[in-house]
């Protein structure tokens, strides 16, 4: 099954988190951030979007900042995705 986003939605992958901190502590998956970074898997069409005409600027293989709390959580074949509007995304990683 492939998602595909509609309108200015975006399909992003979480980008795995360091388990150690810098000085070497190892982190329990309940002290651990939720990842912000992400890969973009899928990009919507873009069009009109409340009356607002919306140009896609992501691509896919693009790696993003997102908001901490933005977008939907979805599992698909067993791996977790997190839908966003291109609005959400606050950044692209070069």
């Amino acid at each position: 099954m492939t998602l595909k986003p509609l309108a200015d939605r975006v399909v992003v992958k979480l980008v795995e988190v360091e388990e150690k901190t810098k000085s070497g502590l190892i982190l329990t998956a309940a002290a651990q951030e939720k990842p912000q970074v992400a890969e973009v898997v899928a990009v919507g069409p873009g069009g009109v979007v409340d009356g607002h005409e919306v140009k896609m600027t992501v691509k896919v293989g693009d790696r993003v900042i997102t908001g901490k709390y933005a977008g939907t959580e979805v599992k698909c074949d067993g791996v977790e995705y997190n839908i966003v509007r291109q609005s959400d995304i606050l950044a692209i990683v070069e």
